[in-house]
Formats: structure tokens, C-alpha cells, sequence
């Protein structure tokens, strides 16, 4: 028997990090020190799209891709941007930016509605093409 569901476990990290909405994400997309990371599965790209200039950080990689001793780290990690964590809704995003947040990587905020809320907002989407 679990004792916190996801709803306990995503407002515990909401009352740790920083979120901002929508429009103020389509907003910072156009700051050179501002990178969008979506951490959506690759599926969800290619079903719903993905934002220009976004990162692709599959949520089941993101630790690993930003630790600079894993076999696996990313340097975008290492750039020194303000990070902008989005999932589809908003919900993955929140535990993903609290757990990297809590590795020490700052700044880092997460979009609330996700790209759901993104396209809402009128942020530009594109498609993704599976390769």
C-alpha cells in the first residue's frame, strides 16, 4: 500500500520550486538565457508536436543526462541557462524540476498546464518527425 499518491507528491514539489505560467514561458522562450526542456516521452512528441528550440530530455534520462559524471551527461546541462522543465499537463514536470533542484542544478522553474497550457497560450509548436 503506497502512502502519497501523485497529487501529494507534485504539490510537495510545486511548495519547493518555482513555476511560472504559460505566457510567461512563451515569453522566456525568446530569452538566449532561458532553455525549454521537454521532458515528455518521444511518443507524445511525435503525436503532438514539440516546441521549436525546446530540448528533448526523456523524463526517464533527465537525472543522468545532468550529472556531469554520468556516461550519459548532456553539456547543454552544464550551459549556465535557467532551465524550463514542461510535460504534457504540468504534473511530470513539477517532480522532475524539484528532483533536479534538488541536484543542485539553478536556476530551474517548470511550466503549471505544461504544453497543453503552452499551445493555449498561443506558444509555437511544430511537428515531430520520427527518425
Amino acid at each position: 500500500m503506497i502512502t502519497k499518491g501523485v497529487e501529494e507528491l507534485c504539490a510537495e514539489a510545486e511548495a519547493e520550486i518555482e513555476t511560472v505560467t504559460a505566457e510567461e514561458a512563451v515569453k522566456l522562450a525568446e530569452d538566449e538565457g532561458v532553455q525549454l526542456v521537454d521532458i515528455r516521452d518521444i511518443r507524445e512528441l511525435w503525436r503532438e508536436g514539440a516546441v521549436p528550440g525546446a530540448v528533448h530530455a526523456p523524463r526517464g534520462m533527465l537525472e543522468f543526462w545532468i550529472d556531469p559524471e554520468s556516461s550519459y551527461h548532456r553539456e547543454v546541462f552544464a550551459s549556465g541557462k535557467r532551465f524550463v522543465f514542461f510535460c504534457a499537463g504540468g504534473l511530470r514536470s513539477a517532480l522532475a524540476t524539484q528532483a533536479v533542484q534538488r541536484m543542485g542544478l539553478k536556476p530551474v522553474a517548470h511550466i503549471a498546464g505544461g504544453f497543453a497550457a503552452w499551445k493555449e497560450a498561443g506558444g509555437t509548436t511544430v511537428a515531430k518527425e520520427k527518425k
